[in-house]
């Protein structure tokens, strides 16, 4: 580089920001944006019922499908509850132990805390959901803890979910709760609030944006995911294995695409109303 492009970069640091940026940004267009913009055209095609070859001619039969078949429309409540229920249960356990994280122990105990937290995303994801498919069977753990098994389903889904993406809740609640400032605490005492009250009034508004920020981790990964739901769900199915099995079995990749973009619309409505909370500022 010569010395005056040098200079000139020196003096124009957004331009050098820009420069060093475009290579990620060029590959996240290309690989990401790109791949949704396939799987859009991909959902308006359809598959010949003969032959199994795709028919690139615009068509909107998928859709057809998708919202009159009641089958799908049940998998779609189904699977949207699940996420709904594994991102309440993991808010309920991830804050209590976000807050003695943050407020009660040492900074040495912190780090160490979490390290702990971050230790089973170490650990395969198949070893992990396998491992609850033994406690939840009728000769497991849970049943010996507590004399009877939920069975395989949609129960023991949001459990096996729920254990799985709470690293990823507790994380941003911990962040949250570590940036709010003592003196608020301390204000809230002194002007006569009972700790429900400054929990209530003081902490929960200050890190509802950090448990947002959670929210956006284990919805998301709860809404596409298929595995879990093969190992521990029974009979249940989620949106993630309608398009599995279309990919595959039933060989049918634009009705797969159609589906897929069901849990895409569903993000891009979530995420655009938790901006306004700006719960995008503490991933």
């Amino acid at each position: 580089m010569t010395l005056a492009a040098s200079s000139f970069l020196h003096r124009n640091p957004k331009l050098r920001l820009g420069l060093l940026l475009s290579a990620p940004l060029l590959w996240l267009g290309l690989a990401y944006l790109g791949a949704l913009a396939a799987l859009f055209v991909t959902a308006f095609w359809t598959t010949d019922t003969f032959t199994g070859q795709v028919v690139t001619s615009w068509s909107l039969d998928n859709f057809g499908t998708l919202f009159t078949e009641g089958v799908y429309r049940t998998i779609t409540l189904r699977t949207l509850g699940i996420a709904v229920l594994v991102t309440v249960v993991d808010a309920v356990v991830a804050f209590p132990m976000a807050f003695a994280m943050a407020r009660f122990c040492s900074p040495r105990a912190q780090r160490l805390l979490v390290i702990a937290v971050m230790t089973p995303l170490w650990a395969s994801y198949l070893v992990k959901a396998y491992s609850w498919r033994v406690m939840l069977s009728g000769n497991g753990l849970w049943g010996w803890a507590f004399g009877s098994t939920p069975g395989y389903g949609v129960t023991a889904t949001v459990l096996t979910l729920s254990y799985l993406w709470l690293p990823y809740m507790i994380l941003p609640i911990y962040a949250g709760l570590e940036r709010l400032p003592d003196s608020l605490l301390d204000a809230a005492g002194d002007l006569g609030a009972r700790p429900f009250r400054t929990f209530w009034s003081v902490i929960l508004p200050l890190t509802f944006p950090a448990i947002v920020a959670g929210s956006i981790f284990t919805f998301s990964l709860s809404l596409g995911d298929y595995i879990t739901v093969k190992i521990v769900g029974g009979a249940s199915q989620m949106l993630g294995n309608v398009v599995y099995d279309n990919i595959g079995a039933a060989n049918n990749l634009p009705f797969a695409a159609t589906v897929a973009l069901v849990p895409v619309v569903i993000m891009l409505g979530y995420l655009a109303v938790v901006r306004r909370t700006g719960a995008l500022e503490n991933l």
